[in-house]
Formats: C-alpha cells, structure tokens, sequence
C-alpha cells in the first residue's frame, strides 16, 4: 500500500478533507492512501482551480444538452432539474469486483427460485425458513400469479442492488429492487462525460467497459421471448409517459436498443395477444419491457382506475403470448421486510454461505423486534417496507424528537409496514467542491441481468449523499451521482 505523508493533508485542496471511522475510499488512514487513487489525487491536485472549474462547465453542459434530468415529486419549486454529478470517479478494483459479482449472481438465482417457488409449490413456506405471512401479507404478492408458469422461470430479469461499505470496508446488501430500478442510463451517461472531460486520466487506469450493457439487456430480453416466437422478437419499453420521473431513462434505453418506446394506449389486447399501433396496422409484441409497476399495467387485473396500463395485459401474459420482464409479482422479494429472509433463502435454494451479507434488521412485526426499535429510535433507520426513493424513512441520529414520536404512531399503529436497521456511517468517497475535495457517503447500484445467463456490466450508479453529512443518497433527496472505475 502506498504511503500519503501527513503533511499532503495540508495542500489546499485537502484542507477540508475529513477522515474519521467510516471507511473511506480514497484513504486507509491519514498517513495511507489506497494505491489506486494515486494518479487520481495527484491529476485532481494538479489542475489549477481555473482549469477545474472549465471541466465542471462542461460537463454540466453537456448533461444539460442531453437532457439528462430528474423530476422531484412533492417540492413546491420543484420539478425537473438536472442530475447532480460529481466530477471525482469511484474507484474499485478488480479484487474487490470479484466478490461484488459472484455474491449479485449468488442473489439474483436464489430471488428467482424463490419467486418460482411461492407462487408454485411453495416449499420454503411449508418448511418455516420464510414465515407465510411475511408473504401473504406483502402488498406487493400478486395471487393471480399463483400456479402461473413464468417462461423460462425467469422472474426477475433485471435488477438494481444497492450495496454500502461498512467500517472494514466489506460491500453488503443493503437493498434489493426487483421492480423496475433506475438509473442505469446516468450510469452509462457519467462514463460517456468522464471520458470526454477528463480522457487522459481515463486512459492512464486500465477501465474496464461498460457501454455494452444496452445490448446486454436487449440480448436478455430477446432470451425471454415466447416460444416459437424466439427468430425475431418485437420488444417495446412500455414507459407511463413524459411525467414520470425516469421518462429520460426510458427513451434513452428504447433508443439504444433500436426498440420502440410505447405507452399503454400504443399497445392493445385481442384474443389474448398484445399488438402495437404503427401507421402499418397492428403489429405483434413479443417482449415488453415495462417501467410501469404491477398496479397501474392492466386495469383489468389490478387497478382499474389506472390509464397507464393496456387492458387484457395480464391475460396475454398467461397465456404465455407475451413475456414481461419483469415479472409481475417480483416486488414481494424486495419487500424491506423480506429481505431479512434472503441469507436463509440463498442457504436453502443453493446450500451455499451468502457471499454478500445482509445489514441487520429488525422486523417491527416482531413484537421483541418492535420494542427494541422504538427504544432507540435516535439510533436507527427505519423504513416502509414497500417504500423507496428514500421516502417513508426516518434516520434516527438525524432526525427530531416531533419525527421519532411521528414514527413511533405509524410503527404502532402498522408494525408490519416497518423495519429498523441500526445506522450505519457507510464509506465516503472524495469529491469535488470548488476547488476543495471532501468526502461524502456513496453506495453502489450494479444492474444485474438474467436471461439465458447471468451478466453484470462491471460498474453501477454510484450514488454521492451531496449534502454534508447526509447519509440519504437518493437523487429525489438531494442526491447525485459519479463515475464507477473497476479496474481490470
């Protein structure tokens, strides 16, 4: 390991640079930097304030002329802006990746087992390694998907991890979004600016790529295709439309896949087919890839007050005239009270040790659980269980005594919709302010897809908690996001 003298912590664009027990992903200690941020520090220290700024305008700039935005729902000012980014690149190597990767194969085939598993025979219930009512009692368990079989027993298609460091640097699982995770095009726009703003220093790391992940994802999708239908599949992106949120990301994918972008009112049902409006007529739809939650996709099936969705949706679907990816129903296996099972349903679907742990989690549906939560609710996270984008959570240190009495009600008046994990200063990675560099906390969402075979683009979103001391990553919560580098 390399050695940063003490006396480096007092260059200017060091000087607010915090280092206390949260890993951190640059330094090992004050006097140890961690070998692969050499070359970044010493690029980062070297630019003039001046020349630093220019690449920050341009990188803005060009964000702002993709249009690469987000809308924040619930802000009287608020509305689409553009995705904060940090200029300072998230390193990891190739060791650390490894086991990064084999623990996202690990999970995502055991999640999938375990979809096919309660919504047919249901072994893992009968045995008590998941209790049924932490099932049945999830919003998310869709019973029209009972005895229904999935082509190719493939559920979850696609997936988004949210992983964290703790102190000793060790990656855990801190969620799992099994619906229709985001983010992956902020991913893939960070390392198209990256390169184009600092591509000297890009060179200089051996990095490796991930702008193959667009037909990574269009060669799983063409994998589910119906049978008999597998020669030249026609797969669309259903998107809600331009309000959403991620509408950016949904065309972006649909344009880099060469597929079409549709929305519930381009795509109709007869005799349990799903067909596409085109100025030719009908055409046939083998594959969708929705950006549309179970609730609002076939008014028919589940909320019939959606106009999202394409009516008889559901019914193509089980007729297995249609593949969706993913699945309906997935959501069960990222309810947050769920996910304090997966150790226990990677141990009994594959007989293997889980290769990326858990964080602790106290069920409040557990009475002794509940109990110890309320008691300390000035030290724990808690969350809804079927929450996300950082709403419906409490972060105890941070919070009020208003806030924690406002928890404690909802806790006790829903115990199920609530778990608590004891707040965890996870790492911070350095980042760019001015021309000062400070740590802030980050996570990790690689994006997992299944098909024919497991594929992780080795990378992910790193999400930066902007805001000092926040340890909210989420960009609807002031969050923003930088580069990933791992390295061959």
């Amino acid at each position: 390991m390399g050695i940063l003298q003490t006396s480096q912590f007092k260059m200017p664009a060091l000087q607010n640079y915090l280092l206390d027990h949260a890993y951190d992903e640059m330094f090992a200690s004050a006097e140890a930097l961690h070998p692969h941020y050499q070359l970044l520090l010493n690029h980062f220290t070297s630019l003039p304030p001046a020349e630093l700024q220019r690449r920050k305008q341009a990188a803005d700039l060009s964000f702002l002329n993709q249009g690469i935005t987000f809308t924040v729902y619930g802000r009287e000012e608020g509305t689409e802006r553009i995705f904060p980014y940090d200029m300072l690149p998230r390193i990891i190597t190739a060791q650390e990746w490894e086991t990064v990767e084999r623990g996202l194969t690990q999970r995502i085939t055991a999640l999938n087992l375990f979809l096919k598993d309660i919504y047919n025979e249901g072994r893992i219930l009968a045995d008590g390694i998941v209790p049924r009512e932490v099932v049945y009692s999830c919003k998310q368990f869709r019973r029209q998907m009972v005895g229904l079989q999935v082509p190719r027993n493939v559920y979850i298609a696609v997936t988004g991890t949210d992983l964290i460091r703790l102190e000793n640097g060790e990656f855990v699982v801190l969620e799992d979004n099994l619906r229709v995770p985001s983010g992956v095009s902020y991913m893939l726009t960070n390392r198209r600016v990256m390169k184009r703003i600092f591509p000297q220093l890009f060179r200089s790391y051996n990095v490796r790529p991930i702008e193959q992940y667009t037909q990574l994802l269009l060669s799983t999708l063409r994998s589910l295709a119906p049978e008999g239908r597998s020669e030249e599949p026609n797969i669309v992106l259903l998107t809600p439309g331009v309000f959403n949120s991620a509408y950016y990301e949904h065309a972006y994918l649909a344009r880099q896949m060469g597929i079409e972008l549709v929305e519930g009112r381009d795509l109709v049902t007869h005799d349990n087919v799903v067909y596409m409006r085109t100025t030719n007529g009908l055409r046939r739809v083998d594959v969708i890839y929705r950006r549309v939650d179970d609730d609002f996709i076939d008014p028919l099936a589940f909320r019939g007050d959606s106009i999202l969705g394409v009516a008889g949706l559901f019914n193509a679907y089980r007729a297995g005239n249609v593949t969706l990816a993913n699945a309906f129903g997935t959501g069960v296996a990222d309810d947050k009270a769920l996910y304090a099972y997966v150790p226990d349903i990677i141990k009994y679907y594959l007989s293997e040790e889980p290769v990326l742990k858990n964080v602790e989690t106290f069920l409040c549906a557990r009475e002794k659980d509940r109990k110890h939560v309320l008691a300390n609710l000035d030290k724990f996270v808690v969350k809804a269980v079927g929450e996300s984008g950082g709403y419906g959570m409490l972060v105890g240190p941070q919070s009020t005594a208003a806030q924690r009495e406002e928890f404690a009600r909802r806790i006790e008046a829903d115990p199920r919709n609530y778990i608590g994990q004891p707040t965890i200063s996870f790492s911070r990675a350095p980042c760019m302010f001015d021309d000062q560099l400070e740590p802030r906390h980050v996570d990790l969402r690689p994006y997992v897809l299944y098909g024919d075979k497991v594929s992780i683009v080795p990378g992910g979103l790193t999400r930066v908690a902007l805001r000092k001391g926040s340890l909210v990553v989420n960009s609807s919560q002031g969050g923003g996001s930088k580069d990933t580098w791992v390295l061959s």
